[in-house]
């Protein structure tokens, strides 16, 4: 058995529709270890959620092996946290009762993990504030706070900056690796944006259309703080962009995506 954090053998995934059957995921092998932040992309439909929700635990009608720390994912727990694009905020409770959730702020420990989130995400100050006072970027980092709070081994976000505007989604990427450099939490980011997955990750996943499967694994060996802008950032960017454009090409001569 591998000994990566995230072990994922000979995974394949299909559902029913009033259609038919869909076959979303074909063949996924990969391991990621304690620490990394891996980013996944993939064009719309091939299954990029699906494999989130199934490492989350929160689908387990799939074939293969799905393992964290070498035991198979039996459903979802306090060692996977998950940040939906939606923020998902309780819209009657403050930042920080939302971060604390079901757990109460009188709890001295509690109190005090809720603290530190809210100035490692950046919100001190808006504690007593509720969602409809929030900007887009804000309520995405109380989310994130929320899915920290009970330290997961792996946080897995999908599209977590989708719906923001270039801007905030650009600083909310700063935070995000700020978070990550503190905290060391595994992260699994799904995005269509490969300029986002570069400037995150430490390797780009790359999936192939329907049925989804694994077209190639990027290594991105780029210091921080990577500058878009640069050089090797777009080189790299051309690399991948023909690695994503090549797996869809390939989908359609093989007449699987028409």
């Amino acid at each position: 058995m591998s000994t990566a954090l995230l072990n994922i053998q000979d995974l394949d995934k299909q559902f029913s529709t009033g259609k038919g059957t869909v076959h979303a995921l074909h063949g996924i092998n990969l391991n990621i270890n304690e620490g990394e932040f891996v980013t996944v992309i993939g064009p719309s439909g091939c299954g990029k959620s699906t494999l989130l929700r199934i490492i989350a635990g929160l689908d387990r009608a799939y074939s293969g092996f799905v393992g964290l720390n070498g035991e198979q994912i039996a459903g979802p727990g306090i060692d996977k946290g998950f940040v939906f694009q939606e923020h998902r905020l309780f819209p009657w409770l403050t930042v920080e009762k939302n971060i604390a959730a079901d757990l109460s702020l009188r709890d001295k420990e509690v109190r005090n993990k809720v603290d530190k989130l809210i100035e490692l995400v950046k919100l001190k100050g808006f504690e007593k504030a509720y969602p409809r006072e929030l900007s887009g970027g804000m309520a995405q980092r109380v989310s994130i706070a929320r899915a920290l709070l009970r330290n997961p081994k792996v946080l897995l976000l999908d599209e977590p900056f989708g719906a923001l505007d270039a801007f905030t989604r650009s600083h909310m990427q700063e935070v995000l690796l700020d978070i990550w450099r503190t905290n060391r939490t595994t992260m699994i980011f799904v995005t269509h944006d490969i300029d986002e997955a570069i400037f995150l990750a430490n390797r780009v996943v790359i999936l192939k259309p329907r049925p989804g499967e694994i077209s190639s694994i990027v290594p991105v060996n780029l210091p921080y703080p990577r500058k878009k802008a640069a050089h090797d950032f777009q080189s790299l960017r051309f690399h991948i962009l023909n690695q994503f454009e090549s797996a869809e090409q390939n989908d359609l001569t093989d007449g699987a995506g028409i």
